[in-house]
């Protein structure tokens, strides 16, 4: 059974650290691979190997040590499977993350910038490379989660707003550019490719400052 830290308790003791908490509203949780969920709070640091859950009505932004940085919607779990960046050693780069539900923001730090092929991003749909980028991801599972209603049918949706990702499962490798939506039902399907908002929502506290996913249209 998982044991519960209630103090903002550090990563276990030689884990890589991969990032740093940097604004949070409401409560998230970092499992330990040694069965530890610890309680984080502002400034907590996260590692490789945890993984991340945000509670219902809870955001959570980290900044990983590429300056890289992720906002954690509500009800979004996201592993952190590895993340390894030094500024002289750009051979040694390698970054695997895995959102298994929810919804995120991803910015583009350091190493996507200079090794852009050493960062993936795995969903169950499909496995998303980047370009210098800025986008948006949902996984809906379809199951009762906790998390609030959703227009979206279930699997994934992404929107990018720079640069531009790549996506890939099992019917293919396909791209989207800045403005495109896109909806992935499972890692068999092709991907649907949209223009106009299909009713993804990304409302931030305002300490977050502006989410930059333009509102769907009536």
């Amino acid at each position: 059974m998982a044991v519960l830290a209630l103090a903002a308790a550090i990563p276990a003791q030689g884990a890589t650290v991969a990032g740093t908490v940097t604004q949070l509203s409401g409560a998230a949780t970092a499992s330990r691979p040694d069965g530890v969920v610890r309680q984080l709070a502002l400034k907590s640091e996260v590692a490789s190997g945890e993984v991340l859950t945000t509670a219902r009505d809870s955001y959570a932004m980290v900044k990983f040590i590429d300056d890289s940085e992720v906002v954690l919607k509500p009800v979004t779990t996201l592993a952190i499977d590895h993340f390894v960046f030094e500024h002289g050693k750009p051979a040694d780069d390698s970054a695997g993350l895995r959102l298994l539900r929810g919804g995120m923001r991803s910015v583009t730090g350091l190493l996507g910038k200079r090794n852009k092929e050493k960062f993936t991003l795995h969903t169950p749909s499909a496995t998303i490379g980047i370009r210098g980028t800025t986008f948006f991801l949902e996984y809906l599972t379809g199951g009762t989660d906790g998390a609030a209603a959703s227009p979206l049918d279930p699997g994934l949706h992404v929107y990018v707003s720079e640069g531009g990702i790549s996506l890939t499962n099992q019917a293919g490798f396909f791209q989207y550019d800045p403005g495109q939506y896109g909806y992935i039902r499972d890692d068999k399907t092709k991907p649907a490719k949209m223009f106009a908002n299909p009713g993804m929502r990304f409302d931030l506290p305002p300490a977050f400052g502006a989410s930059g996913l333009p509102e769907a249209k009536p």
